[in-house]
């Protein structure tokens, strides 16, 4: 199985608002590779935001523009690669928002969500929260919050799933953004 999955986080309540990204490349049902990025959002954080992710102004006065970072990985979102991300609406919107406010046209390409997998799949969890998932399953989240981390569960969780229950009954779940 080949994927990618992809984590933000954001300075503030509009999507638009990116401050990190991560993005973890699987080929053959491996972990091969990631990406991860602070971003500097050009616009103000929220308290809360900070609370949650522990990403403040000061982390990301040097880092690039989303732009900047698009340059490096927009290769990677196409028709033909499949996009992994838990609360992958989330995650789909803030890619678009901000792509978007630059200005950039926004890709078309395959997606699947693993809250929406972790639900059919796993009925009986008592939330399907990343981290709820991460523990039933044994993952190993690392630290929650953490773009990079919350991408390498996002796999991690994909890849168990498919392993207990097959790739084919995953298909049904994939949609083109």
């Amino acid at each position: 199985m080949d994927f990618i999955s992809m984590d933000f986080e954001t300075a503030n309540r509009y999507r638009s608002s990116a401050c990190s990204i991560a993005l973890v490349m699987v080929r053959n049902n491996e972990i091969v590779d990631s990406f991860y990025s602070l971003i500097n959002p050009q616009d103000q954080f929220d308290y809360r935001n900070i609370q949650v992710h522990g990403i403040h102004p000061e982390d990301v006065k040097n880092a690039p523009t989303f732009d900047q970072v698009w340059n490096h990985i927009y290769p990677l979102f196409d028709a033909n690669h499949l996009v992994a991300a838990h609360n992958a609406s989330f995650d789909n919107s803030v890619l678009k928002s901000t792509l978007n406010s630059y200005k950039i046209n926004v890709p078309h390409y395959l997606t699947i969500d693993t809250v929406r997998t972790s639900k059919a799949f796993y009925p009986d969890f008592p939330n399907h929260k990343l981290n709820t998932v991460s523990e039933m399953l044994d993952i190993d989240l690392k630290q929650h919050h953490n773009a990079l981390y919350d991408s390498v569960a996002c796999a991690e969780i994909l890849l168990h799933t498919a392993n207990e229950f097959g790739f084919e009954r995953l298909k049904k779940m994939i949609k083109l953004t």
